[in-house]
């Protein structure tokens, strides 16, 4: 490079991206172009160089030049435009002045004909019709023949924020209320707002003539210079495509717009005549993160929907100037600010715990997206998170509200969504044929309206994967703690790896006989005739019934009911409230023999009569596994039912088309990762699952120690002893062994492995087909296929759906819950509290009641301390 010239990169085809210490120039197709600029060149030279250079259309196109300028203080660069011969000067005597040995320049591309003459800052552009009252505006580069969208702005409208109004000053009116009218104008608008910005889709940036000498796009304007004639500056910040508000600061920055982070006493941090929002509801969530971050507050003067006027709150107190005034674009829903006073010139002497700026409304939007990832997230997090966040400790109830709102504006309305729910299913049916869906509705006065009452659902893959499952279900049910109670029933089925197999589905009223008896009918009906089926529950009124009904198809031997061995120890505890007998009850449940059965009855008798008479009043075969006859297939709660229960906590309370996607989905995952786990296991010709691999091992290895004596070579007759003296027969011709383990659980005990190995025989043979890997395969092996969109659904043309309003919750707050607790919620081996003030154990500082008496003994004043622990007083 010789003294005459100076090396000049050029980048083009990208798009400026502004940080706080860095100027860069990004995008996938940016192109470079080095040139050596003569020292005495003037900027119409270096215009036309660049186009001669550069695959640039002259005549479509002209060019914004902004030059990467460093800075005194450090390794800093800010933008430097470079619009006449005097800053094309500054820009090549750089080179003499600092230590830069070549010079980058951004270009800006910016077409000829853009009917905007304007700063956009963001992320809608507005649609100018022929027939929008225009006017020209002075744009700090002489006047300028585009034209831009009429305010709506007159002589008159301009008093109305000056007036003081009546008895409403310094209170806040509630801006909330607007934003539905936001996004009904939004809607409106919102095809010819796409149609345009396919159209402006690479004109986004500072919208100049090349040859304007006095053009300025500095980031930091003249506050003097900004009048109601001043240039529209287009910023449009929370939009919902803003998950969090960092990303908000970095999107601002990067289009060069003056609203960045607010900070108090920065200029560079508040607002700007002409900025405009997309709509009232962003102008607001901006006004408040603004008062948040500056920790001051505000009070709204007027707002209506096409209105809106902020004042400070401490206006009168402190004569505070900060004011905002905007209205709406005509025939938009864009909010352009058209007059504000700021700073804050108030201080805060101390920071109160909470802001009145943020509201429930502001907490929903921060939290959405953490809502969208956990639906059980609880109202201590949200509180953690805001302080986080914004350093406000806001009140529970606020946290709570704001939840709620995310969760309406994430899966929808209550009301509504019972509505709903018919065209749901519809669109399930519509891509995953062969399912099952059930209802009943109750009749109403008005016309075509029915009352949601019950609704039942299977999916196709699981009526089809239940086949090879094992026949065995267990049922269950759990309160919904939406804005409407209801019960949602479910029943699971278990595979051959002891998963649970999510079956069936129903959301009902309540638990009672008729609903638990519709339920069970659905599932006979829709989803499995298999006979035999051994049926898990609790000991509800409404199962016992419906399990004994002849008419439903769940009677003896078409199928078997069993009890829960949790929930009858718990039943069998609230009766005797002894934890000895409790244990004697479980080990008597669990025992694999008659003999050990009968021990644990003896001992209970001998402790408690009343206890052995309470156990034998209710059929053996109901709850202990010596008398099941091997239909549990070892299976003695209903945890699988339990487990499922807390997958699905937290949609729960989440509208029913909420609820209803959810298990959809969860279910889809289960049969996804299982199908894959089965396809490897297939693969590498494992035949068993890894639960009954790992049982066998075991078993396994305890054959190989024990004493084996034949009888019966034809019948496999075995006299098999294990190495603690126990003695048991084994008959491998009809399967057999007097442990009766093989029959409770579907494959070989040990005792029938080791004459296995006596015999040579493969004990292989002797476990349940459900068990195999090709049966566990098979049951996760059918596909649940993607669902279309919402607007390809097929049309729901049948009744409307409404919810009962007798199962509505009023009052505000979270729902007081209506489980029944009962000692299976103690956890087991809780140690007991020890009090704080009197250090006994069984109570705390809240159950003990301790106070100081004064007595006067002797012409003296002494404090005697009484302690109250249980109702008795103790000096």
């Amino acid at each position: 490079m010789s003294a005459s010239t100076i090396r000049v990169i050029c980048y083009y085809n990208g798009h400026i991206v502004r940080t706080k210490t860095d100027v860069e120039y990004e995008g996938s197709e940016t192109c470079i172009v080095p040139l050596k600029i003569p020292i005495e060149c003037t900027f119409q030279e270096l215009i036309d160089m660049i186009y001669s250079k550069t695959i640039i259309d002259k005549r479509r196109f002209k060019l914004v030049l902004i030059c990467k300028y460093p800075l005194r203080n450090g390794n800093r660069f800010q933008p430097f435009q470079v619009r006449d011969d005097s800053s094309v000067r500054e820009m090549l005597d750089l080179v003499n002045t600092t230590t830069i040995e070549e010079i980058e320049l951004f270009i800006k591309v910016v077409r000829v004909k853009a009917q905007l003459n304007l700063c956009v800052g963001g992320h809608e552009d507005v649609f100018v019709r022929n027939h929008d009252n225009v006017a020209q505006f002075d744009y700090g580069c002489g006047l300028s023949s585009g034209p831009v969208p009429d305010t709506g702005l007159n002589a008159d409208d301009e008093d109305i924020a000056d007036e003081e109004p009546n008895d409403e000053y310094g209170e806040d009116v509630d801006d909330e209320c607007d934003g539905a009218d936001a996004d009904v104008e939004v809607d409106r608008h919102a095809s010819f707002l796409r149609a345009f910005n396919q159209a402006l889709e690479n004109e986004q940036g500072v919208y100049v003539s090349a040859q304007a000498p006095s053009c300025d796009v500095s980031n930091h304007p003249d506050d003097e210079t900004l009048d109601e004639s001043s240039p529209v500056t287009y910023h449009l910040p929370p939009t919902p495509q803003f998950q969090h508000v960092e990303n908000l600061d970095i999107a601002v920055a990067s289009c060069w717009t003056p609203w960045v982070q607010p900070t108090t006493g920065n200029s560079s941090g508040e607002f700007v005549i002409g900025q405009v929002f997309n709509s009232k509801s962003d102008l607001q969530e901006a006004a408040k993160i603004y008062s948040i971050k500056a920790h001051q507050e505000y009070v709204v003067v007027a707002s209506s929907k096409k209105l809106l006027v902020l004042r400070c709150k401490k206006a009168q107190e402190c004569h505070c100037p900060w004011k905002l005034r905007a209205m709406v674009v005509k025939d938009t829903s864009l909010f352009v600010i058209n007059k504000y006073t700021g700073p804050h010139t108030c201080v805060n002497p101390c920071l109160n715990r909470d802001h009145h700026q943020l509201d429930s409304q502001l907490v929903s939007t921060h939290i959405k997206a953490l809502i969208q990832a956990q639906f059980t997230l609880s109202t201590a997090a949200i509180q953690a998170s805001v302080m986080e966040k914004w350093g406000y400790q806001i009140s529970y109830k606020k946290a709570l509200d704001g939840k709620h709102k995310a969760i309406r504006q994430l899966f929808g309305d209550f009301s509504q969504s019972y509505t709903q729910l018919p065209r749901l299913f519809l669109g399930i049916e519509q891509s995953n044929p062969g399912g099952a869906v059930v209802w009943k509705t109750c009749e109403t006065n008005m016309p075509n309206t029915e009352i949601f009452q019950r609704v039942f659902w299977s999916f196709k893959p699981s009526i089809e994967g239940f086949h090879h499952c094992r026949p065995v279900m267990s049922i269950d049910g759990t309160h919904l703690y939406g804005k409407y109670k209801g019960k949602l029933l479910i029943a699971m089925g278990c595979d051959g790896n002891n998963q649970l197999f999510p079956l069936a589905f129903a959301i009902t009223e309540g638990e009672n006989n008729d609903s638990w008896g519709w339920f069970l009918a659905c599932i006979r009906n829709h989803v499995t005739q298999r006979p035999g089926i051994c049926v898990i529950s609790d000991r509800h009124p409404g199962i016992m019934a419906a399990m004994v009904d002849p008419h439903l198809g769940w009677a003896t031997p078409f199928a078997y009911h069993r009890i829960c061995m949790r929930h009858f120890a718990s039943n069998f505890m609230t009766r005797f409230k002894d934890k000895i007998l409790k244990n004697l009850v479980c080990r008597a449940a669990l025992a694999s023999t008659e003999r050990k059965f009968k021990k644990h009855m003896n001992t209970i008798g001998r402790i408690n009569s009343g206890a052995l008479q309470w156990l034998e009043a209710v059929p053996f075969q109901l709850w202990a596994l010596s008398h099941d006859g091997g239909r549990r297939y070892g299976l003695m709660t209903t945890n699988i039912s339990e487990v499922f229960n807390s997958v699905l906590k937290g949609a729960r309370s989440l509208p029913v088309t909420a609820l209803v996607q959810l298990t959809f989905f969860r279910l889809n995952g289960y049969f996804v990762a299982r199908r894959e786990v089965g396809a490897n296991r297939l693969a590498s010709t494992e035949q068993f699952t890894p639960y009954v691999d790992a049982q066998i091992q075991g078993r396994v290895v305890k054959a190989g120690s024990m004493e084996i004596v034949l009888y019966d070579h034809e019948k496999g007759l075995f006299h098999v002893k294990s190495r603690r003296g126990r003695t048991h027969r084994v008959t491998l011709h009809e399967k057999t062994c007097t442990c009766v383990k093989t029959l409770i659980y579907g494959f070989p005990c040990s005792h029938i492995i080791s004459a296995c190995q006596h015999r040579c025989v493969d004990f292989r043979l002797f476990v349940d087909r459900y068990y195999t890997t090709q049966s566990y395969y098979d049951t996760w092996a059918p596909l649940f296929h993607p669902i279309f969109n919402e607007d390809e659904w097929p049309l729901y043309d049948g009744t409307v759906i409404v919810p009962p309003e007798s199962m509505r919750r009023f009052g505000s707050g979270r729902p007081k819950s209506t489980r029944l607790h009962n000692e299976m919620d103690v956890r087991e081996g809780k140690t007991l509290n020890r009090c704080g003030l009197c250090k006994q154990l069984g109570h705390n500082r809240r159950s003990s009641f301790t106070s100081s008496v004064l007595l006067w003994i002797g012409g003296l004043m002494i404090s005697v301390t009484t302690i109250t622990v249980h109702g008795d007083i103790h000096l």
